[in-house]
């Protein structure tokens, strides 16, 4: 039962990895749902099989569940969903500038970066270090 979960557990990462690289804010909302389902799956299969309810004075320490992976999947749940909400924000602000999902190139920083190459290119027959030798 625990490799047909790591299994389903490894699908749903890839799913998640290969959805939330993409362009388009929609795919990258669902990547991220999926990564976070796989989380919270990653984290019960961890927590090894199922045992009595790990209650104090109820049950011996020995035939209860370990609690760690259960209030761990908890936090998983609340963090997942408030990342996608948060994805669906700027999703929506997105589609509202725009008309599209679809993330673009940003002009001005490809403009910079270009910018940034040229500057730290030497120029021809000038000096390219502090021995003062003229590169040609």
């Amino acid at each position: 039962m625990s490799i047909t979960l790591i299994l389903v557990v490894g699908c749903l990462t890839a799913v998640g990895v290969y959805l939330a690289t993409s362009r388009v804010l929609s795919r990258i909302v669902l990547g991220f749902a999926v990564l976070g389902h796989a989380a919270v799956l990653a984290l019960l299969t961890a927590g090894g099989p199922a045992g009595r309810a790990p209650l104090a004075d109820r049950n011996p320490v020995d035939e209860a569940s370990n609690p760690l992976p259960q209030a761990l999947s908890l936090t998983a749940i609340v963090i997942a969903f408030g990342l996608t909400l948060f994805l669906l924000a700027l999703a929506r602000r997105q589609q509202q500038l725009s008309g599209d999902d679809v993330v673009e190139d940003d002009l001005e920083d490809r403009e910079i970066a270009q910018r940034g190459d040229a500057a730290h290119q030497p120029a021809h027959g000038a000096p390219d270090d502090a021995s003062g030798e003229v590169q040609r």
